[in-house]
């Protein structure tokens, strides 16, 4: 009994003891803490503080009777690594700082990969380094070292110092303006260019959180030479999932809003590269590679593009009721976008409408329709399952049930 915590009710693996004497397993306790009890669980006195004593003889005679009990299936504990401290981590960031103004990259470099080690330990280091304003020290030291050329010793601290940061996302508003300084964004450039696999994920991630992030503006960082170009690549070309959705998020974040840099995204050939993501099944790549594309056919040549590949209409179609509520939303504003100047003297002199016909969109829509005019369970049509759109509309969406409606009137395939 004197093995288990006081809390969770189990064999205790890390177990501490809080100020007022009682023993509890780490993870439980500060779990309690966290959501702002400053009470004692077993006594109910006031904590006088939060600091939490590692308790290695209980830690001991628990391994021990482990042990001794293996045969039943009882598995020894490993011994838990000691958490890191607020004050440990204020100094080793005062040595990175320090080290920073020197422009010692070797010391850096060392240092940032001992945070980097340390914050991947556990979720408690990593929450401890980011409270810490290790994210802005660290974007410092990226920025400053930012300025030397790809072969110099200075890549090293910078691809480590990345992978620190992607390890301690998101940013925060002092790190957002250090990577978004104009020698950072660049090296972040040639990183995605030139970079090793994992620099290259890792600069994917970052470029997408500093575009998600409030201290950066997202056509300044369009603007810089090549970015848009390497984001771009690892969609056509992906090394991982995890970058491809990444950069599809940070284009949808440049594009939004800004027609010049949606034509430019146009003219690298990511349009037919869009669609063949959407042949494949995995759903949150299907969402994001929609959310493009539906941004993409806001300008003439992305709408041109689209309508001249022959899977376009096929796709839309198919994944209408195939993957989200999201993803049914931005397929019935594509279609809307593909279709409604596609008549006569129009981009596609009626393609679209044909295409659309013939692979059963316009039923699709009448069916979808039909869903979100009454509260009736969803039918389900050749295996498809049908999902209403949510009520509210998606970014930059305009009503698509009454726009969709108009189009099919119009177009004498729906009579009202």
């Amino acid at each position: 009994m004197h093995f288990r915590c006081p809390i969770s009710l189990e064999l205790m693996k890390d177990p501490v003891t809080a100020s007022t004497g009682i023993t509890y397993d780490r993870q439980s306790i500060e779990t309690w803490l966290e959501l702002g009890n400053t009470t004692c669980p077993v006594t109910n006195l006031e904590m006088e503080n939060e600091e939490l004593i590692p308790n290695h003889s209980i830690r001991k005679v628990i391994q021990d009777w482990c042990v001794a009990n293996r045969s039943p299936g009882i598995e020894r504990i490993p011994t838990p690594k000691i958490p890191v401290t607020g004050s440990q981590v204020a100094d080793m960031m005062s040595e990175i700082s320090a080290a920073t103004r020197r422009g010692d990259g070797a010391r850096c470099e060392q240092l940032v990969a001992m945070v980097k080690n340390l914050a991947r330990e556990s979720e408690r280091n990593r929450r401890c380094f980011a409270s810490n304003g290790t994210n802005g020290v660290l974007a410092a030291t990226f920025d400053a070292f930012a300025g030397g050329s790809s072969e110099s010793p200075a890549a090293e601290i910078l691809e480590e110092a990345l992978e620190a940061l992607a390890t301690l996302l998101p940013l925060g508003e002092e790190a957002a303006s250090r990577i978004g300084s104009p020698e950072s964004l660049k090296c972040l450039v040639s990183i995605l260019k030139h970079g090793s696999f994992a620099a290259r994920l890792n600069a994917a991630l970052v470029v997408k959180e500093l575009l998600a992030s409030s201290g950066a503006g997202a056509d300044v960082i369009a603007g810089t030479k090549g970015l848009v170009e390497a984001l771009a690549k690892l969609v056509e070309e992906p090394i991982s999932p995890q970058a491809a959705k990444a950069s599809l998020v940070s284009i949808f974040y440049m594009i939004n809003n800004d027609e010049r840099t949606a034509s430019r995204v146009v003219d690298l050939g990511l349009v037919p590269v869009l669609i063949e993501v959407l042949v494949g099944p995995e759903k949150s790549m299907c969402e994001k590679a929609l959310a493009v594309l539906d941004v993409l056919l806001g300008c003439g040549s992305g709408r041109e593009k689209a309508a001249g590949h022959a899977l376009t209409m096929p796709v839309l179609a198919k994944k209408m009721f195939r993957v989200s509520d999201m993803a049914t939303e931005l397929v019935v504003s594509a279609l809307w976008k593909l279709c409604r100047d596609d008549g006569e003297g129009g981009e596609g002199s009626g393609r679209c409408l044909r295409e659309a016909l013939q692979v059963g969109a316009f039923q699709k829509l009448l069916l979808l329709l039909q869903v979100g005019c009454d509260d009736s369970p969803c039918p389900r049509s050749h295996h498809d399952e049908v999902r209403p759109a949510r009520a509210e509309p998606a970014q930059q969406k305009v009503e698509l049930g009454k726009d969709m409606r108009m189009v099919l009137v119009a177009r004498g395939v729906l009579i009202v």
